[in-house]
Protein backbone atom coordinates (compact mmCIF):
# COMPACT_ATOMS: atom_id res chain seq x y z
CA UNK A 1 0.00 0.00 0.00
CA UNK A 2 1.28 3.50 -0.55
CA UNK A 3 1.29 5.91 1.79
CA UNK A 4 -0.61 9.18 1.49
CA UNK A 5 0.59 12.41 2.60
CA UNK A 6 -1.49 14.96 3.38
CA UNK A 7 -0.84 18.39 3.00
CA UNK A 8 -2.41 20.86 5.21
CA UNK A 9 -3.76 23.89 3.63
CA UNK A 10 -1.91 27.16 3.49
CA UNK A 11 -3.15 29.79 5.92
CA UNK A 12 -4.14 27.52 8.73
CA UNK A 13 -1.74 28.43 11.36
CA UNK A 14 -1.89 28.13 14.62
CA UNK A 15 -5.26 26.78 16.70
CA UNK A 16 -9.09 26.21 15.40
CA UNK A 17 -9.62 29.62 17.31
CA UNK A 18 -8.06 31.94 15.03
CA UNK A 19 -9.40 33.69 12.00
CA UNK A 20 -8.23 33.10 8.39
CA UNK A 21 -5.32 35.32 7.81
CA UNK A 22 -5.94 38.43 5.94
CA UNK A 23 -9.26 38.50 7.35
CA UNK A 24 -10.13 42.04 9.35
CA UNK A 25 -12.36 42.01 12.61
CA UNK A 26 -14.90 44.48 11.90
CA UNK A 27 -16.12 45.64 15.12
CA UNK A 28 -19.84 47.35 15.87
CA UNK A 29 -19.66 51.76 16.32
CA UNK A 30 -20.94 52.59 20.16
CA UNK A 31 -24.06 54.46 19.04
CA UNK A 32 -24.30 58.35 19.97
CA UNK A 33 -26.91 59.69 21.85
CA UNK A 34 -29.69 62.02 19.83
CA UNK A 35 -29.27 59.85 16.35
CA UNK A 36 -32.79 58.28 17.40
CA UNK A 37 -34.84 61.51 17.35
CA UNK A 38 -32.99 62.55 14.28
CA UNK A 39 -34.00 59.63 12.29
CA UNK A 40 -37.74 59.60 13.74
CA UNK A 41 -37.68 64.02 12.71
CA UNK A 42 -36.14 62.93 9.19
CA UNK A 43 -38.65 59.97 8.93
CA UNK A 44 -42.02 62.46 9.53
CA UNK A 45 -40.35 65.40 7.31
CA UNK A 46 -40.46 62.58 4.36
CA UNK A 47 -44.03 61.74 5.06
CA UNK A 48 -44.86 65.58 5.33
CA UNK A 49 -43.73 66.01 1.77
CA UNK A 50 -45.11 63.31 0.02
CA UNK A 51 -48.49 64.63 1.26
CA UNK A 52 -47.53 67.64 0.25
CA UNK A 53 -48.36 67.47 -3.75
CA UNK A 54 -51.66 65.97 -3.24
CA UNK A 55 -52.59 69.11 -0.55
CA UNK A 56 -51.62 71.51 -3.29
CA UNK A 57 -53.77 69.71 -5.53
CA UNK A 58 -57.05 69.70 -3.32
CA UNK A 59 -56.28 73.39 -2.87
CA UNK A 60 -55.42 74.13 -6.48
CA UNK A 61 -58.95 72.70 -7.54
CA UNK A 62 -60.97 74.51 -5.13
CA UNK A 63 -59.20 77.66 -6.62
CA UNK A 64 -59.99 76.59 -9.97
CA UNK A 65 -63.60 76.23 -8.97
CA UNK A 66 -64.48 79.35 -7.38
CA UNK A 67 -62.57 81.01 -10.34
CA UNK A 68 -65.02 79.01 -13.13
CA UNK A 69 -68.21 80.05 -10.87
CA UNK A 70 -66.89 83.29 -10.42
CA UNK A 71 -66.55 83.55 -14.02
CA UNK A 72 -70.09 82.26 -15.00
CA UNK A 73 -71.94 84.04 -12.54
CA UNK A 74 -70.27 87.26 -14.14
CA UNK A 75 -70.43 85.86 -18.15
CA UNK A 76 -74.52 84.66 -17.37
CA UNK A 77 -75.23 88.49 -16.01
CA UNK A 78 -73.54 90.12 -18.84
CA UNK A 79 -74.87 92.22 -21.58
CA UNK A 80 -73.69 89.89 -24.35
CA UNK A 81 -76.28 87.02 -22.56
CA UNK A 82 -79.32 89.07 -22.43
CA UNK A 83 -82.35 87.51 -24.51
CA UNK A 84 -82.33 89.04 -27.99
CA UNK A 85 -84.21 86.51 -30.33
CA UNK A 86 -87.72 84.77 -29.44
CA UNK A 87 -88.11 82.32 -32.14
CA UNK A 88 -91.51 80.79 -31.88
CA UNK A 89 -93.12 78.17 -34.16
CA UNK A 90 -95.84 75.64 -34.60
CA UNK A 91 -98.45 78.35 -33.64
CA UNK A 92 -101.45 78.88 -36.02
CA UNK A 93 -104.38 79.97 -33.18
CA UNK A 94 -102.07 80.59 -30.12
CA UNK A 95 -101.02 84.15 -30.32
CA UNK A 96 -96.98 84.17 -30.49
CA UNK A 97 -96.79 88.06 -29.15
CA UNK A 98 -98.21 86.78 -25.84
CA UNK A 99 -95.68 83.76 -25.65
CA UNK A 100 -93.06 86.06 -26.98
CA UNK A 101 -93.30 88.43 -23.63
CA UNK A 102 -93.93 85.70 -21.32
CA UNK A 103 -90.48 84.14 -22.51
CA UNK A 104 -88.74 88.10 -22.50
CA UNK A 105 -89.98 88.17 -18.98
CA UNK A 106 -88.97 84.77 -17.67
CA UNK A 107 -85.22 85.62 -18.84
CA UNK A 108 -85.33 89.09 -17.74
CA UNK A 109 -83.22 89.19 -14.83
CA UNK A 110 -81.57 86.05 -15.45
CA UNK A 111 -80.01 86.21 -19.27
CA UNK A 112 -80.27 83.46 -21.56
CA UNK A 113 -77.39 81.13 -20.00
CA UNK A 114 -79.50 80.89 -16.38
CA UNK A 115 -82.74 80.78 -17.54
CA UNK A 116 -85.21 78.51 -16.21
CA UNK A 117 -86.44 76.77 -19.46
CA UNK A 118 -88.66 74.41 -17.62
CA UNK A 119 -90.80 76.86 -15.72
CA UNK A 120 -91.40 78.95 -18.73
CA UNK A 121 -92.39 75.73 -20.45
CA UNK A 122 -94.66 75.36 -17.47
CA UNK A 123 -95.94 79.52 -17.81
CA UNK A 124 -95.91 79.11 -21.61
CA UNK A 125 -99.37 76.18 -21.17
CA UNK A 126 -101.44 78.66 -19.40
CA UNK A 127 -101.69 80.37 -22.89
CA UNK A 128 -105.07 79.79 -24.57
CA UNK A 129 -104.29 77.10 -27.34
CA UNK A 130 -101.17 75.64 -26.08
CA UNK A 131 -100.63 72.07 -25.06
CA UNK A 132 -97.38 71.79 -25.06
CA UNK A 133 -94.27 73.92 -25.31
CA UNK A 134 -90.37 72.94 -25.50
CA UNK A 135 -88.22 75.98 -24.82
CA UNK A 136 -84.01 75.85 -25.76
CA UNK A 137 -81.37 78.16 -25.54
CA UNK A 138 -79.70 79.48 -28.57
CA UNK A 139 -76.48 80.96 -27.27
CA UNK A 140 -75.18 83.42 -26.96
CA UNK A 141 -78.76 85.62 -27.10
CA UNK A 142 -81.47 83.89 -28.11
CA UNK A 143 -84.27 81.47 -26.95
CA UNK A 144 -86.18 78.64 -29.70
CA UNK A 145 -89.65 78.27 -28.73
CA UNK A 146 -91.56 74.83 -30.47
CA UNK A 147 -95.49 74.96 -29.13
CA UNK A 148 -97.89 71.80 -30.35
CA UNK A 149 -101.29 73.39 -29.80
CA UNK A 150 -104.40 72.26 -28.62
CA UNK A 151 -107.60 70.70 -31.30
CA UNK A 152 -110.83 71.89 -31.48
CA UNK A 153 -113.02 68.97 -30.65
CA UNK A 154 -116.24 69.60 -29.20
CA UNK A 155 -118.64 73.02 -29.11
CA UNK A 156 -120.17 73.45 -25.69
CA UNK A 157 -123.15 75.68 -24.81
CA UNK A 158 -123.24 77.08 -21.49
CA UNK A 159 -125.79 77.32 -18.85
CA UNK A 160 -126.24 81.32 -20.31
CA UNK A 161 -126.02 80.24 -23.96
CA UNK A 162 -122.83 80.88 -25.16
CA UNK A 163 -120.85 78.40 -27.04
CA UNK A 164 -117.38 77.60 -26.42
CA UNK A 165 -114.41 75.19 -27.86
CA UNK A 166 -113.08 72.91 -26.11
CA UNK A 167 -109.98 70.01 -27.00
CA UNK A 168 -110.57 66.42 -26.00
CA UNK A 169 -109.22 67.06 -22.68
CA UNK A 170 -111.98 69.59 -21.57
CA UNK A 171 -109.95 72.52 -22.03
CA UNK A 172 -111.91 75.72 -22.74
CA UNK A 173 -110.57 77.12 -26.13
CA UNK A 174 -112.49 80.21 -26.37
CA UNK A 175 -115.54 81.82 -27.59
CA UNK A 176 -117.08 79.93 -30.88
CA UNK A 177 -119.66 80.44 -33.42
CA UNK A 178 -122.90 78.73 -34.00
CA UNK A 179 -122.33 75.82 -36.70
CA UNK A 180 -124.15 72.65 -37.89
CA UNK A 181 -122.29 71.04 -35.79
CA UNK A 182 -123.12 69.11 -32.85
CA UNK A 183 -123.07 70.95 -29.82
CA UNK A 184 -122.67 69.45 -26.03
CA UNK A 185 -125.05 70.57 -23.02
CA UNK A 186 -123.47 70.17 -19.43
CA UNK A 187 -120.53 71.81 -18.33
CA UNK A 188 -119.29 73.06 -15.19
CA UNK A 189 -117.76 76.01 -15.20
CA UNK A 190 -116.19 76.28 -11.74
CA UNK A 191 -112.62 76.25 -11.81
CA UNK A 192 -111.80 73.27 -8.98
CA UNK A 193 -110.58 69.89 -9.88
CA UNK A 194 -113.07 68.16 -9.95
CA UNK A 195 -115.07 70.48 -12.30
CA UNK A 196 -112.12 69.73 -15.06
CA UNK A 197 -112.43 66.11 -14.50
CA UNK A 198 -116.33 65.87 -14.78
CA UNK A 199 -115.97 68.18 -17.70
CA UNK A 200 -113.18 65.77 -19.08
CA UNK A 201 -115.22 62.67 -19.09
CA UNK A 202 -118.50 64.84 -20.42
CA UNK A 203 -116.11 65.27 -23.81
CA UNK A 204 -115.06 61.79 -23.94
CA UNK A 205 -118.59 60.76 -24.08
CA UNK A 206 -119.61 63.13 -26.36
CA UNK A 207 -117.01 62.23 -28.59
CA UNK A 208 -117.41 58.95 -28.32
CA UNK A 209 -120.76 59.41 -29.22
CA UNK A 210 -120.39 61.23 -32.22
CA UNK A 211 -117.99 59.50 -33.90
CA UNK A 212 -120.53 56.03 -33.73
CA UNK A 213 -123.29 58.13 -35.12
CA UNK A 214 -121.50 59.60 -37.77
CA UNK A 215 -120.18 55.80 -38.78
CA UNK A 216 -123.90 54.80 -38.63
CA UNK A 217 -125.24 57.63 -40.60
CA UNK A 218 -127.06 59.32 -37.97
CA UNK A 219 -125.48 62.36 -36.80
CA UNK A 220 -127.11 64.24 -39.88
CA UNK A 221 -130.28 64.19 -37.52
CA UNK A 222 -128.56 65.22 -34.14
CA UNK A 223 -128.46 69.08 -32.84
CA UNK A 224 -127.36 68.39 -29.10
CA UNK A 225 -126.45 66.26 -26.46
CA UNK A 226 -127.72 67.10 -23.62
CA UNK A 227 -124.95 65.82 -20.57
CA UNK A 228 -126.06 67.65 -17.16
CA UNK A 229 -126.55 63.92 -15.74
CA UNK A 230 -123.26 61.67 -17.94
CA UNK A 231 -125.75 58.56 -16.88
CA UNK A 232 -128.69 59.69 -18.13
CA UNK A 233 -127.36 61.40 -22.30
CA UNK A 234 -130.31 63.38 -23.63
CA UNK A 235 -130.34 63.82 -27.75
CA UNK A 236 -131.89 67.23 -29.16
CA UNK A 237 -133.07 66.16 -32.67
CA UNK A 238 -132.96 69.10 -35.74
CA UNK A 239 -134.95 69.95 -38.53
CA UNK A 240 -138.95 68.88 -39.08
CA UNK A 241 -137.92 66.76 -35.48
CA UNK A 242 -136.24 70.10 -33.52
CA UNK A 243 -139.31 69.77 -30.71
CA UNK A 244 -138.20 65.93 -30.34
CA UNK A 245 -136.07 64.60 -27.37
CA UNK A 246 -134.29 61.61 -27.30
CA UNK A 247 -133.20 59.74 -23.51
CA UNK A 248 -130.38 57.09 -24.34
CA UNK A 249 -129.55 56.21 -20.60
CA UNK A 250 -126.19 55.80 -19.74
CA UNK A 251 -125.06 52.86 -22.43
CA UNK A 252 -125.04 51.98 -25.72
CA UNK A 253 -126.07 54.71 -27.71
CA UNK A 254 -125.51 54.08 -31.16
CA UNK A 255 -127.80 51.06 -31.34
CA UNK A 256 -130.46 53.21 -28.86
CA UNK A 257 -130.59 56.47 -31.07
CA UNK A 258 -130.88 54.04 -34.34
CA UNK A 259 -133.90 52.43 -32.94
CA UNK A 260 -135.27 55.09 -31.26
CA UNK A 261 -135.23 57.20 -34.45
CA UNK A 262 -136.72 53.99 -36.82
CA UNK A 263 -139.75 54.19 -33.88
CA UNK A 264 -139.87 58.07 -34.47
CA UNK A 265 -140.47 57.61 -38.13
CA UNK A 266 -143.01 54.88 -37.61
CA UNK A 267 -144.94 57.10 -35.24
CA UNK A 268 -144.94 59.51 -37.34
CA UNK A 269 -147.69 57.92 -39.46
CA UNK A 270 -149.87 57.56 -36.65
CA UNK A 271 -151.86 59.67 -34.93
CA UNK A 272 -150.01 60.49 -32.39
CA UNK A 273 -147.27 61.42 -35.25
CA UNK A 274 -147.92 65.28 -34.43
CA UNK A 275 -148.22 65.17 -30.81
CA UNK A 276 -144.49 63.15 -30.10
CA UNK A 277 -142.15 65.12 -27.87
CA UNK A 278 -139.78 62.50 -26.48
CA UNK A 279 -138.97 58.82 -26.93
CA UNK A 280 -137.36 57.14 -23.75
CA UNK A 281 -135.55 54.20 -24.75
CA UNK A 282 -133.07 54.39 -21.65
CA UNK A 283 -134.39 51.08 -20.41
CA UNK A 284 -133.76 48.90 -23.29
CA UNK A 285 -134.00 48.60 -27.07
CA UNK A 286 -137.61 46.50 -27.07
CA UNK A 287 -140.51 48.13 -28.05
CA UNK A 288 -142.17 47.26 -24.70
CA UNK A 289 -139.70 48.57 -23.30
CA UNK A 290 -140.02 52.35 -24.71
CA UNK A 291 -142.05 55.54 -23.54
CA UNK A 292 -143.51 57.71 -26.20
CA UNK A 293 -144.28 61.14 -24.47
CA UNK A 294 -146.97 63.01 -26.22
CA UNK A 295 -147.92 66.54 -25.78
CA UNK A 296 -150.52 67.83 -22.63
CA UNK A 297 -152.50 69.04 -25.09
CA UNK A 298 -152.53 66.21 -26.95
CA UNK A 299 -155.94 63.77 -27.40
CA UNK A 300 -156.12 60.92 -24.95
CA UNK A 301 -154.47 58.32 -26.69
CA UNK A 302 -155.66 54.97 -24.92
CA UNK A 303 -152.78 52.03 -24.61
CA UNK A 304 -155.47 49.56 -24.48
CA UNK A 305 -156.15 49.86 -28.18
CA UNK A 306 -152.56 49.70 -29.02
CA UNK A 307 -151.24 46.74 -30.40
CA UNK A 308 -149.65 44.06 -27.63
CA UNK A 309 -146.05 45.15 -27.56
CA UNK A 310 -146.01 48.44 -28.73
CA UNK A 311 -144.28 50.83 -26.60
CA UNK A 312 -146.63 52.83 -23.86
CA UNK A 313 -147.86 56.29 -24.69
CA UNK A 314 -147.92 59.14 -21.55
CA UNK A 315 -148.92 62.47 -21.73
CA UNK A 316 -145.87 64.97 -20.70
CA UNK A 317 -146.27 67.50 -18.11
CA UNK A 318 -146.82 70.92 -18.56
CA UNK A 319 -143.80 72.86 -19.45
CA UNK A 320 -143.76 76.39 -17.42
CA UNK A 321 -143.39 79.49 -19.33
CA UNK A 322 -140.13 81.69 -19.42
CA UNK A 323 -142.13 84.41 -17.98
CA UNK A 324 -143.80 82.14 -14.97
CA UNK A 325 -140.19 80.69 -14.39
CA UNK A 326 -138.42 84.32 -14.26
CA UNK A 327 -140.83 85.58 -11.42
CA UNK A 328 -139.28 86.15 -8.56
CA UNK A 329 -139.93 84.08 -5.02
CA UNK A 330 -141.00 87.41 -3.44
CA UNK A 331 -143.72 88.11 -6.45
CA UNK A 332 -145.23 84.59 -6.05
CA UNK A 333 -145.45 84.58 -2.33
CA UNK A 334 -147.42 87.58 -2.56
CA UNK A 335 -149.40 86.74 -4.92
CA UNK A 336 -150.06 83.37 -2.31
CA UNK A 337 -151.03 85.81 0.16
CA UNK A 338 -153.34 87.97 -1.95
CA UNK A 339 -155.54 84.25 -2.91
CA UNK A 340 -155.69 83.99 0.75
CA UNK A 341 -156.48 87.34 1.69
CA UNK A 342 -159.31 86.99 -0.75
CA UNK A 343 -160.35 83.04 0.52
CA UNK A 344 -160.53 84.55 4.23
CA UNK A 345 -162.19 87.93 3.14
CA UNK A 346 -166.03 86.39 3.32
CA UNK A 347 -165.44 84.60 6.90
CA UNK A 348 -164.31 87.88 8.18
CA UNK A 349 -167.01 89.90 7.19
CA UNK A 350 -169.48 87.38 8.38
CA UNK A 351 -167.49 87.68 11.70
CA UNK A 352 -168.42 91.35 11.28
CA UNK A 353 -171.70 91.62 10.68
CA UNK A 354 -172.78 89.24 13.45
CA UNK A 355 -171.07 91.56 15.69
CA UNK A 356 -172.21 94.47 14.77
CA UNK A 357 -175.75 92.50 15.14
CA UNK A 358 -175.44 91.70 18.67
CA UNK A 359 -174.83 95.25 19.49
CA UNK A 360 -177.45 96.48 18.40
CA UNK A 361 -179.71 93.80 20.23
CA UNK A 362 -177.71 94.34 23.26
CA UNK A 363 -179.17 97.62 25.62
CA UNK A 364 -176.89 100.42 25.90
CA UNK A 365 -175.77 100.51 29.97
CA UNK A 366 -177.65 103.70 30.55
CA UNK A 367 -181.30 101.91 29.78
CA UNK A 368 -180.45 99.19 32.27
CA UNK A 369 -180.31 101.95 34.97
CA UNK A 370 -183.29 103.10 33.99
CA UNK A 371 -185.16 100.32 33.66
CA UNK A 372 -184.49 99.46 36.96
CA UNK A 373 -187.03 100.13 40.16
CA UNK A 374 -185.80 102.82 42.11
CA UNK A 375 -185.66 102.45 45.85
CA UNK A 376 -187.61 103.97 48.09
CA UNK A 377 -186.54 105.49 51.63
Amino acid sequence: MKEQVITPRAGRSGGAGKGRAGEMMQRPLPRERGASSSRTKSRGARRARAYLPLAGKITLAVLVGVLIFAGYRAAASASFFQARNVDVSGTSRANADDIRAIVRRGVAQTGVWRADLGAISHELKNVAWVKEAVVSRVLPDGLRVRVTEREPRAIVRTAAGKFLWVDDEGVNLGPASPTDQISMRGWDEGLTDAARAVNRERVQKFLEMTRDWETRGLSRRVSEVNLNDPNDARVQLMGDDAQIEIQLGKADFGNRLKVALEKLDTERRTPIGPFIEYINVAQGLEAHSMIIGVSPDAPNFSNASREAGEPEVERAKAKVSAHEAAKPITENRKAKEKIAHKDEEPARKKDQDKKEKDKKEKPSPAAKTESRPRRVG
